[in-house]
């Protein structure tokens, strides 16, 4: 994990939901594959979604399926709708995290590129409501992520304004474009040894491996 120089207590931590709470990506690979086979397409590698599907669908279909997008949303949330709740998984240690989070007094939400109905019902499956505060995710606000709309969505009410007081964590590029363009303080959770050309473009202030380096960051 790195630390950084200066930081307090945080006041807010905003999570992102999809493999940085929880592990989504053998569902959304599945998604993928139906959506790419159903238009005709070649599938792209579980790597290759990893690698590429970051973003909301309503930004990331038309690029990719053109004036198909509409029929492609449509074949990925007949797959995901089928198996999202029985394979969902919490990564080892997201609930003592969690736990941690409220220990502290903190105001703790998700900001997630999953449709909002979605994550909320996912949240609800896991029974995490009594630990987070605020689900915001895709189409709730006028832009999803990496735009700053979320993020101000989430904080709406609070009192509490987004500065380096404000957490935001995720895994993803889009995570970290987001608290760079709120003003919040962006931390990386994942495995990556080396930031790529584009995460340098937006580098995390705080960086952790996993759930358990976040909880000893905290």
């Amino acid at each position: 994990m790195t630390l950084a120089e200066g930081l307090k207590a945080p006041r807010a931590i905003l999570f992102d939901w999809d493999n940085t709470l929880v592990n989504t990506w053998p569902t959304i690979v599945e998604c993928y594959r139906d959506t790419f086979v159903a238009l005709g397409r070649k599938p792209w590698t579980a790597q290759e979604v990893q690698d590429f599907a970051h973003g909301s669908l309503r930004d990331l279909f038309p690029s990719l399926f053109g004036e198909r997008a509409g029929e492609a949303e449509k074949v990925f949330y007949e797959t995901f709708y089928r198996i999202h709740l029985e394979r969902l998984q919490s990564l080892p240690g997201a609930e003592a995290l969690l736990a941690h989070c409220q220990s502290l007094g903190c105001y703790v939400a998700v900001v997630s590129n999953k449709v909002g109905d979605n994550l909320r019902a996912e949240l609800t499956h896991l029974g995490w409501q009594k630990w987070i505060t605020r689900a915001v995710g895709a189409k709730d606000a006028p832009r999803d992520k990496p735009a700053p709309d979320p993020i101000f969505m989430a904080l709406d009410g609070t009192g509490i304004a987004p500065d380096d007081g404000v957490w935001m964590v995720g895994d993803t590029l889009a995570d970290l474009k987001c608290a760079h363009a709120a003003g919040c303080l962006p931390v990386l959770v994942g495995g990556a040894e080396q930031l790529s050309e584009a995460l340098m473009e937006y580098p995390p202030r705080l960086r952790a491996r996993n759930c358990h380096e976040l909880v000893a960051l905290l």
